[in-house]
């Protein structure tokens, strides 16, 4: 008993020397139970190998460490070396395996050899490259946590019984949007997939197009962001098929917040430029604009030269072009 109180107080000790403050130290040993029997030389090992092989940077560490302090307890050779290694062969670029563990430290304590071959041959068959395994687990690793069959099998489903083809197409939106695999398909993607149909008024050529262009939409809540929109743009006055259009040509119009981007867009649209809100739904990427670097500028400019265009011709270009199409190159 003496010799575990006095190796809990030499970790205490040697976690407040590395930055650890005391309430800190306090709830990771709640959190973690099999501190108490940890001495410092054992923390220390996983410390320094984490620091200086794998590179995750002091302050980011610390804070690893304190999220999941069972890291410390695990062993350096038998343990953190082989998963590292493992993860290193995916062809990841510097510094991203340092990201990923710090991002989800769980992904530790997973086997990542035995995980890896399934998921690869699974994912193989979606037409995701080994390559882009690598890079979704690098941006995702909370993936290697996930089943298969509870998990992947679910959503390849979900989204094959929505029409999109399952070999290519399904691998394109899950390697475009790799959060997308950690929402429930019935609590969040069905739900949501049902407002673009029903209260939107999308039909499945629409609703595919949507989901393989701007997949990130499906994990949105309805409730919160998607509905308060739709409500927005209704209230400005568009019909029920000038908005299908919009999100249909651009898709993020559903997740913008209103009162930072649509509506003084909208307002700066009306007030300033003196166009109708029509125009917008014959280019819907007119939100995706910033309102001073690009609207604000291009009027004024076009204005100061008593020159029109639609929206598309004054913003479907890069300043340089935007000059030289309207010759004004000394404005650039």
């Amino acid at each position: 008993m003496a010799g575990s109180v006095s190796n809990a107080k030499s970790l205490a000790q040697w976690l407040r020397e590395n930055g650890f403050e005391e309430e800190t130290v306090a709830r990771m040993s709640r959190r973690c139970k099999n501190l108490h029997s940890l001495d410092a030389g054992e923390a220390s090992g996983v410390w320094d190998y984490l620091l200086t092989s794998v590179k995750i940077e002091r302050r980011r560490l610390r804070h690893v460490v304190a999220k999941c302090p069972k890291v410390l307890t695990l062993p350096v050779d038998g343990k953190l070396v082989p998963t590292v290694q493992c993860l290193a062969t995916l062809q990841a670029k510097p510094g991203e395996v340092a990201q990923a563990i710090a991002k989800f430290p769980q992904i530790l304590f997973h086997s990542v050899e035995e995980k890896l071959c399934p998921l690869l041959a699974f994912f193989q068959t979606l037409g995701v490259s080994e390559k882009q395994l690598a890079k979704l687990l690098m941006v995702n690793p909370r993936l290697i946590s996930y089943s298969i069959e509870a998990k992947f099998s679910q959503m390849v489903d979900f989204l094959v019984g929505l029409g999109i083809d399952k070999e290519g197409m399904i691998g394109k939106i899950l390697t475009k949007e790799p959060y997308i695999m950690g929402y429930s398909v019935d609590k969040r993607l069905r739900p949501t997939t049902e407002f673009l149909k029903l209260e939107v008024g999308l039909q499945e050529p629409d609703l595919k197009r949507v989901i393989m262009s701007f997949p990130d939409i499906l994990s949105r809540d309805v409730d919160k962001i998607l509905r308060p929109n739709l409500a927005f743009l209704r209230s400005c006055g568009f019909s029920k098929g000038q908005v299908m259009a919009l999100v249909a040509g651009y898709p993020p119009v559903l997740i913008k917040s209103v009162k930072h981007c649509l509506e003084p867009r909208i307002k700066f649209l009306v007030e300033e430029m003196g166009r109708d809100m029509g125009e917008v739904v014959d280019y819907p990427q007119f939100f995706r604009h910033g309102l001073k670097r690009s609207l604000e500028y291009r009027h004024k400019v076009l204005k100061q030269n008593n020159s029109s265009c639609s929206l598309s011709e004054m913003l479907d270009c890069n300043q340089k072009k935007f000059a030289m199409k309207f010759g004004l190159v000394a404005a650039v």
